[in-house]
């Protein structure tokens, strides 16, 4: 019913392929068939085509432990890193994980994938995200958000997944911090909104435990924003190889988990700027 809560656990988005610990090996072996188990449909009364379902996120914890992987053929420089690559997180503290112990990483959990049932019957993959939600990686839908999504199909159908402890704006290398995740939402519904697409209203600040200590950024200039974000994602790459003596593989995670891509400039034509912020705070003496 509308105004009702509803507690879930979802398994990481491999269906536990990714153990704790595990070797890189795995992920040139996944079965794509598993991948993405979420938690639902849910049927929320009263949720007809033409209405928004209302999603509040109460809760998010994650549960222990995480990875984020380098997997062949996939993500945004998938030439560039054709071997699979895997980084281990603990998340116990609930707060922080590390990629090295002066690269301390904020957790800021959400569900990659919240969505309802697309109109057109069959089965969809949940990969590509559409008008309806879905895998939609929007690292601003934390505790205290609320999203709009429309509904497609009677009672909604919602369904919910992919969870991660932290990510950057991009998800570059196509993972974050996968997790298995215990989340709590309340449903309601808005009649008649009509939405072209999901909308939704964040708490406050986006990233505050981020923002103390600024960014560095680094730049792509071009015709083809495409091209703008993996060439901003290689410069930042360069930069913590050089300034921070990373591996291009953990230089490649931590871009994924923790650097934000955002489009600068897109009015000049023939030439648009993608930039790449990496905040500084991350980074402990």
């Amino acid at each position: 019913e509308p105004g009702d809560t509803v507690t879930c656990r979802t398994r990481d988005v491999t269906d536990g392929q990714v153990t704790p610990g595990c070797d890189a090996a795995v992920l040139a072996s996944l079965d794509f068939e598993r991948i993405y188990p979420l938690a639902g449909p849910i049927y929320v009364q009263g949720a007809e085509p033409g209405d928004a379902l209302e999603v509040e996120i109460l809760d998010l914890r994650p549960l222990e432990w995480g990875w984020t992987g380098i997997i062949p053929t996939l993500g945004l420089l998938a030439e560039d890193f054709p071997a699979p690559y895997i980084r281990h997180w603990d998340l116990r503290d609930g707060y922080t994980t590390r990629l090295r112990d002066d690269i301390v990483i904020p957790l800021q959990p959400f569900c990659g994938v919240m969505g309802v049932a697309p109109a057109v019957p069959g089965e969809h993959f949940v990969l590509p995200p559409g008008v309806f939600g879905g895998n939609m990686d929007i690292r601003h839908l934390n505790r205290g958000a609320t999203l709009l999504l429309p509904v497609q199909v009677e009672g909604a159908l919602f369904s919910a997944g992919d969870c991660h402890a932290a990510q950057g704006d991009g998800e570059v290398c196509v993972t974050g911090i996968e997790c298995p995740m215990e989340f709590t939402l309340r449903f309601g519904v808005r009649k008649g909104l009509r939405l072209p697409a999901p909308q939704f209203r964040t708490p406050g600040p986006l990233t505050p435990r981020y923002d103390a200590q600024g960014y560095y950024a680094t730049t792509a200039v071009g015709p083809d924003l495409m091209q703008d974000a993996k060439d901003a994602v290689r410069a930042m790459i360069d930069h913590l190889v050089r300034t921070y003596g990373l591996s291009r593989e953990d230089a490649y995670v931590l871009c994924s988990v923790a650097v934000d891509l955002k489009i600068s400039e897109i009015v000049d034509a023939p030439n648009w700027i993608v930039s790449a912020y990496l905040p500084l705070s991350i980074f402990k003496t």
